[in-house]
């Protein structure tokens, strides 16, 4: 038998030499790795927030807390989600106390919820594509993805998928995270065009409902917008599956809502709303007062669903019906679209929340609130019995 091999010295030193190597790469992916570069910090659980019974007579600001990335206010679960800076934060509603939170060493591009959890996505790069899911009770962190989606990018929900917005690309995800359809073109596809009928087009507003996306697009050679709606989740997650595409007559319109049946949408530069079903037939329109937008941005328009599903024009507060988009009722001059709060509905107007009666649109009273100078657009959401407004980059609790 052959005798046992002897190391020599220069073996050693070959194997310190790698051992080092192996620490030092090692020590480099860690340092530059994407877990280090997060901090997530978890809670036992946020109580559940008491229900209300009644409307309460007045209200003051209970708390705020700075959320540049929340375009509206955000709740998940029992907890009210900011998003500002790098860090997502998970409040108790009722005292604003931060039961945890989640950063990254990147900037948020947006903040989201749905499946009763809250959606961070952070940029990286040129675009938005970093997307955690967050518990919203505890913060704890959910499945994550890598995503298309565009710097300016907003998550729209409707109650099962999450799209987000783009002019380029609009995407939606499941609960885990996973794609169920992309609809644009983006730097790598796999097939030209990337199996659109349009694929020159740009988008310019999106809405969501009922699993449907509804988009208005800007496409070449064409004088006016068109109004295409399409499955959130067709058979083939890389093939878009179109129920139907128009043309609008008008250069300057926004997706409303949409459903199963019909889709509406606003056109500015006609003082008008219109409606039309999945075979492409406008059934109805009724004017509408409103006001411009900026041309830059992909355009998502104030709404609230219930029944009926309230619409901020940009001047009046609009309820249609959830079955037809048919008009009820227009309180004006309002500052955004309000929420359900004990069965009424509470719009932002002027100096404060008026309380309307949702089925006639009757105004009952008014709450004050003193927004200490704020004079823009306020989004209003409902989480037990709090009330959260979105001042520009600030949310505020009101109790």
């Amino acid at each position: 038998m052959a005798g046992p091999e002897r190391r020599t010295r220069a073996d050693l030193v070959a194997v310190v030499v790698l051992v080092v190597a192996a620490v030092v790469a090692t020590t480099v992916v860690w340092v530059t790795s994407d877990a280090r570069a997060t901090l997530s910090e978890i809670s036992p659980r946020i109580p559940a927030p008491e229900q209300p019974v009644a409307v309460p007579p007045e209200l003051t600001e209970a708390w705020r807390a700075p959320s540049g990335a929340t375009p509206e206010p955000v709740t998940a679960g029992p907890g009210v989600i900011t998003g500002d800076g790098s860090t997502v934060r998970g409040h108790d509603p009722r005292t604003g106390e931060e039961q945890w939170r989640y950063a990254r060493d990147l900037p948020l591009c947006t903040v989201g919820a749905e499946w009763r959890g809250a959606i961070a996505v952070h940029r990286k790069g040129d675009g938005c594509s970093e997307v955690t899911a967050l518990e919203g009770a505890t913060g704890t962190r959910g499945p994550q993805r890598n995503s298309d989606a565009e710097l300016g990018t907003r998550l729209l929900s409707d109650g099962t998928y999450v799209t987000a917005t783009g002019t380029g690309i609009v995407e939606s995800w499941r609960s885990d995270l996973v794609r169920t359809q992309q609809y644009g073109v983006p730097a790598a596809p796999k097939n030209a065009g990337n199996n659109l009928p349009r694929p020159g087009c740009r988008t310019v507003s999106v809405g969501v409902g009922d699993d449907r996306v509804g988009l208005v697009e800007a496409c070449p050679g064409e004088q006016s917008d068109r109004i295409t709606v399409i499955k959130a989740r067709p058979e083939d997650d890389e093939q878009p599956e179109q129920v139907l595409s128009v043309a609008l007559g008008s250069a300057d319109a926004s997706i409303v809502a949409v459903s199963q049946q019909f889709v509406a949408a606003v056109l500015r530069d006609r003082g008008e709303v219109a409606v039309y079903d999945t075979d492409g037939n406008r059934r109805q329109s009724f004017p509408a007062r409103t006001e411009a937008l900026p041309p830059d941005e992909v355009r998502v328009e104030a709404t609230t669903p219930g029944e009926p599903l309230t619409w901020f024009t940009g001047r009046d507060t609009v309820a249609l019906a959830p079955n037809s988009f048919t008009p009820l009722w227009t309180v004006p001059d309002t500052l955004g679209s309000g929420a359900l709060f004990a069965g009424k509905l509470l719009v932002p107007v002027r100096n404060g929340l008026a309380v309307i009666d949702p089925r006639s649109g009757a105004r009952e009273t008014m709450i004050p609130v003193d927004r200490g100078g704020f004079d823009g657009p306020v989004e209003v959401a409902v989480l037990g019995d709090t009330v959260l407004e979105q001042r520009g980059d600030t949310l505020v609790a009101l109790r």
